[in-house]
């Protein structure tokens, strides 16, 4: 006889005991498992294969970790990414060897470029059997290196509660990052003694914490002295929980401020120091702002080339540069820094305002007034202003639209990589930190709806949505039944162009208008398909409908929603910085061109 659905998942969530001796040693599989528990790891995203059904066997003995069975590998660690990001914690996933660990690898990198404490369990093939081309074997150490901040490859169980510890203590310390710890499969079998030490001291890795004194009393100088100065954050002031650090400075100083994509939410968009975004689709004032600054306090941010367009133009106009970050070979990388300051940003930001306070110097307010009237000025060009419609729908109204109705609510947005991650980035004014999930340094297309399940587990209280186009969301896709299974009702905006929007826009403007495959034709029935899984899909083609499609979904609390919004195919993002260009030479609209 057919069993139900029903019967067929009380089943599969059964744990039948497992009569054990409480004073045998535990194999490397538990042993796994409590280091797992002492870490106080509450969810891990994984896909079982052979290399780790011995770890899987341990996880179906306890019940304090919530295992998410995912459908793709690659969709483990970027769920496990967004609860990275969404919480500050730690983030875990375990995938088996050999075609796991590659599936696997779009996420490491995606989790390395934008710094995502992360740990990532791989299976391995048995220790003998390594290097002999064994069934499912891959070298993970040497694949994952280039793109982990550390990767371990554990051939005696004695060393895998260290080495679980060590994994954790160095993915959530100094500059965060993944940590791979490959586990050949007669590791997890086999016995040892469990101890898992309180802390750890590693004599070849030790991040430094305080600024140097005498550099940030130079940083005081050049701040106080400031004509024209600016604050640059980047993703580590959100990494580094510095965003009240960050206002109180910029409170304290009076100094304008942006953030770059990856920091949007350390300071608050409605405070009327802040420029909003810079870089390749920065604001105008922004920009601006940057390129004529005397002195820049960056702060957490690398000055990549999305920020600071061409660096012979940048270096073009003479500024003093502080640079603070936990991170010292992200100074002077790029561009020449005069006062280097290594620390975590939290600290740093701290023992800046203390000088500050404690000096009597304050910021010269004649020449700083001068300063925000010429930002005011830059200002007014409304550089985000567009041409709204009746007849077609404009993406940025979509992303205003989603922002008035959830403005000053418990929301986390999600988005994936193209046109619409910009316009979310530009129209969506976010207030706090870590409520802006996406990829900026890999730019990894798919991310949007693995990143909205890591967090709705995360935060089950709060709406999740999921900014997306029809390119992206194809890319990991089937997660929709993962949210099915384990009941995260998350929030699917899809700008649907028709296009690989960001390609289109750039062919039309650097490839004279040669749209080489880029237009995204036999698109699936997209509502169809999300009720295909069990949710609720909805088809926009008006303007007018906008709102209430937004509204329903909002109040459909416990259900997954896709909203498919046929947008305009020919909107483009502006202002834009196009490649090879100065940050100050942007593109304000197609008229510009």
């Amino acid at each position: 006889m057919e069993m139900s659905a029903a019967e067929v998942k009380r089943a599969a969530q059964a744990r039948p005991s497992s009569p054990q001796d409480p004073a045998a040693e535990p194999n490397g599989s538990e042993i796994l498992v409590r280091c797992l528990q002492a870490e106080g790891v509450k969810y891990l995203w994984g896909y079982p294969g052979g290399a780790v059904l011995y770890i899987y066997d341990a996880l179906y003995k306890q019940d304090s970790i919530q295992h998410v069975l995912v459908r793709h590998e690659q969709a483990a660690v970027h769920a496990a990414d967004g609860y990275a990001r969404a919480t500050g914690e730690v983030g875990v996933a375990l995938v088996t060897s050999g075609p796991g660990v590659t599936n696997a690898v779009t996420g490491i990198a995606t989790a390395y470029m934008d710094s995502i404490p992360m740990v990532i369990v791989t299976g391995q093939v048995p220790t003998p059997a390594i290097g002999l081309d064994a069934f499912q074997e891959c070298d993970t150490v040497g694949i994952t290196r280039p793109i982990v901040k550390h990767n371990f490859l554990v051939k005696d169980v004695r060393d895998l509660a260290l080495t679980m510890k060590k994994a954790f203590h160095i993915a959530r310390t100094g500059r965060p990052g993944p940590v791979v710890v490959d586990i050949p499969k007669d590791v997890s079998l086999k016995t040892a003694p469990f101890h898992y030490p309180d802390k750890i001291e590693m004599r070849s890795y030790n991040p430094v914490r305080k600024g140097h004194g005498g550099q940030i009393r130079k940083a005081v100088q050049l701040l106080l002295a400031a004509k024209r100065p600016y604050i640059y954050t980047g993703g580590g002031v959100v990494l580094g929980n510095a965003a009240p650090e960050l206002r109180r400075l910029a409170d304290l100083l009076g100094f304008p401020c942006t953030n770059t994509l990856m920091g949007l939410g350390a300071i608050a968009a409605s405070d009327p120091k802040f420029l909003g975004m810079l870089g390749m689709h920065g604001t105008y004032e922004a920009n601006m702002t940057m390129q004529h600054c005397d002195v820049l306090l960056a702060v957490g941010a690398r000055f990549d080339d999305r920020v600071i367009g061409n660096p012979k133009h940048f270096a073009s106009v003479e500024r003093k540069i502080i640079h603070v970050d936990i991170d010292p070979s992200s100074i002077s990388k790029r561009v020449k820094v005069d006062v280097p300051i290594v620390g975590d940003v939290k600290e740093v930001l701290l023992e800046l305002m203390a000088q500050i306070e404690e000096g009597k110097a304050r910021p010269d307010a004649q020449a700083l007034a001068a300063w925000w009237s010429q930002i005011n000025e830059w200002r007014k060009r409304e550089c985000l202003s567009y041409r709204r419609s009746s007849e077609v729908i404009k993406p940025q109204m979509v992303v205003e639209k989603l922002w008035e109705m959830t403005r000053g609510t418990d929301a986390y947005v999600t988005s994936d990589v193209g046109q619409h991650q910009m316009w979310a980035a530009q129209f969506y004014r976010f207030e706090e930190p870590r409520r802006w999930i996406n990829s900026g340094g890999l730019g990894t297309m798919g991310v949007g709806l693995p990143y909205a399940m890591g967090i709705k587990l995360a935060k089950p209280d709060a709406d999740v949505f999921c900014i997306t186009g029809e390119g992206s969301i194809q890319m990991c896709l089937q997660e929709l039944s993962t949210c099915k299974q384990y009941d995260t009702p998350v929030k699917i905006v899809s700008l649907n162009n028709r296009y690989l929007g960001m390609v289109r826009q750039w062919q039309e403007l650097d490839y004279g208008g040669r749209y080489s495959h880029s237009y995204m034709d036999a698109l699936p029935d997209f509502v169809k398909l999300a009720e295909a899984y069990g949710h609720v899909g909805m088809l926009v083609e008006k303007p007018a409908d906008v709102e209430p499609a937004l509204r329903e979904a909002i109040r459909l609390k416990d259900r997954t929603v896709f909203i498919d919004v046929r947008t305009d195919p020919t909107e483009n993002v502006w202002p834009m910085v196009q490649a090879g260009k100065g940050i100050s030479e942007m593109l304000l609209g197609s008229e510009d061109l």
